[in-house]
């Protein structure tokens, strides 16, 4: 078993009064994909947020690549690898696809590398190929998700956190969106992935973590969640 790539022990978040994240542990580690599901309101998004320093941890450490992140703040993030792709996709609606994409690399020198970088997401997805110029903010849902995805490849992280990539998405697109997710986790990249489409999500991960009212309530592989029985009276509408 490798040493985890990120580890997340006794985390707790506070909103205010309102404790979000009560004492969590978990670990993704290196080449991993791993699933966090749970229904709205678990405190799934506040522990996305909270690992890449845009909320601060009321207890406990998190550890990434070694290093306590912790109290970081957000910027520091994206130079060590810790990529977010955020729910509701944040691309900048008055910038060209293009323009979102190079928004990825910035802070990047290499230009051989970017322009490779490009050309892989261009591979990955031909319709922002064919939309390079136009603006971000004229796309559909799922054209946006890819941009999202794609400015994160651009900062080649070590760590792709992806929350809600389906939220508000056609069915056909999810599937896309999907496909293109296992793609990246077949060359190698570490994700970690919040869905609230369950099923898909355990479907496509090699672990998983179930998240109720601000704890993780069961950790097993993937496989052995889709074929709990509570999970899938819970979550998988079985």
């Amino acid at each position: 078993m490798t040493d985890a790539l990120l580890k997340v022990e006794d985390l707790k978040v506070a909103y205010g009064g309102i404790h979000a994240v009560k004492g969590i542990n978990l670990e993704v580690r290196q080449g991993e994909l791993v699933a966090l599901i749970g229904a709205n309101g678990a405190g799934k998004s506040t522990t996305l947020k909270t690992l890449v320093g845009l909320v601060k941890p009321a207890g406990g450490s998190i550890t990434f690549n070694g290093e306590n992140t912790a109290r970081l703040a957000p910027y520091h993030y994206v130079n060590r690898g810790l990529v977010l792709v955020p729910e509701g996709r944040g691309v900048f609606p008055r910038l060209t696809v293009e323009e979102n994409l190079q928004m990825g690399a910035h802070t990047r020198n290499d230009k051989a590398g970017i322009a490779n970088d490009m050309a892989r997401v261009y591979d990955l997805f031909p319709r922002l190929k064919e939309r390079r110029l136009q603006l971000a903010g004229t796309l559909s849902g799922g054209e946006q998700q890819m941009v999202a995805i794609g400015r994160a490849i651009m900062s080649r992280p070590r760590l792709l956190l992806l929350d809600e990539p389906s939220m508000g998405l056609a069915p056909i697109i999810v599937q896309k969106i999907f496909d293109i997710i296992r793609m990246i986790a077949a060359e190698g990249v570490t994700m970690l992935l919040v869905e609230q489409n369950a099923k898909l999500a355990l479907e496509t991960a090699d672990r998983g973590y179930v998240m109720e009212s601000g704890r993780i309530t069961l950790a097993d592989d993937a496989k052995v969640l889709l074929a709990n029985e509570a999970i899938q009276q819970a979550y998988l509408g079985e």
